[in-house]
């Protein structure tokens, strides 16, 4: 008699990880509402334009008075002093600040997961330096580096690969403050992604396969890049997604200041900026943008709380 034989299926630490993050109720929140955010922020503002016949600013075409108009079932976040829908403004204010996010976290990954895996492979004099090199520059407050950067390279002395690139896309001098912006950011938040990066290749570079590429005389760039920075993704990924709502409210910060997205482009922060002037009058102005980029400050960190539970092997169950 044929013995009924039970079918045990494979898994991997992908599939496992989504399992264990659809599990987490925060984390499926997180993801559902920068789902619905990305989208709105990307087909928003062209639905209400196209629906409503605002003009490019988003001043109703057939409105006679250029005032701020409370929340009502036309305007559905008011209007601001210039007379312009809210909650397009914050639609397309999400754009940007998304984009100072997702840029910076880039270019941070790029230069931080590169410095790092670096560091951890070659080891020695050359990591004692590199580390050191680090510490010195985490000594310094990251927030003044940023403002430096953007006051000693904004305006007039704006790199002229920025300018280039602000050019290609029809855009001035407020554009190329906005790419300066991304770079800013990027540049100085990569210290920790190095250090996650140089810890993952530490543990990693003395793993039989990596011995198996020297032995077949793989050269260092590969081993580095095609064999260990893949197997470290895990945790960064996690740290990535941790840092873009840091980036975003490093933006914020400074578009509030005055340092960041300047007009005719808008943040939420710029927005926030805005509407604190008259929060005594038109609290709408202030509310309907700070309390949307709150929620996606708390939806990305739910996310990323939730990816790093799910890629923790030390809480995964077998």
């Amino acid at each position: 008699m044929a013995e009924n034989v039970e079918t045990v299926k494979g898994t991997s630490l992908w599939k496992d990880a989504w399992r264990r993050l659809l599990k987490n109720k925060l984390a499926v929140f997180g993801l559902i509402v920068m789902t619905i955010m990305v989208v709105a922020v990307i087909i928003g503002p062209v639905i209400i334009r196209w629906t409503t016949g605002f003009t490019a600013d988003y001043i109703p075409s057939e409105g006679d008075l250029i005032k701020s108009f409370p929340p009502s079932a036309q305007h559905p976040m008011g209007t601001d002093e210039a007379g312009r829908d809210m909650l397009a403004r914050v639609l397309q204010g999400g754009r940007i600040s998304l984009m100072v996010g997702v840029i910076s976290t880039i270019v941070s990954l790029i230069v931080g997961v590169s410095y790092g895996a670096i560091a951890g492979y070659m080891g020695g004099k050359i990591d004692n330096f590199m580390m050191r090199l680090v510490d010195i520059i985490y000594a310094i407050p990251y927030i003044l580096i940023v403002i430096v950067l953007l006051s000693v390279f904004g305006g007039p002395n704006t790199p002229t690969f920025i300018q280039t690139m602000a050019s290609t896309f029809g855009g001035g001098q407020a554009l190329s403050q906005i790419f300066l912006l991304f770079f800013a950011l990027g540049l100085v938040s990569w210290l920790t992604m190095a250090r996650v990066v140089r810890g993952q290749i530490l543990s990693l570079k003395n793993q039989e396969f990596v011995m198996a590429a020297r032995a077949t005389g793989v050269s260092t760039p590969n081993i580095i890049f095609r064999h260990l920075v893949p197997n470290a993704l895990g945790p960064v990924i996690v740290y990535a997604t941790l840092t873009i709502p840091s980036v975003m409210l490093t933006e914020a910060f400074l578009s509030f200041l005055g340092l960041g997205v300047q007009a005719p482009y808008a943040s939420w922060g710029s927005l926030a900026a805005d509407g604190i002037k008259n929060i005594a009058i038109y609290p709408w102005q202030l509310i309907f943008p700070g309390v949307t980029m709150a929620l996606t400050l708390f939806s990305l960190n739910f996310l990323g709380d939730g990816l790093r539970d799910a890629l923790d092997p030390q809480t995964r169950k077998f």
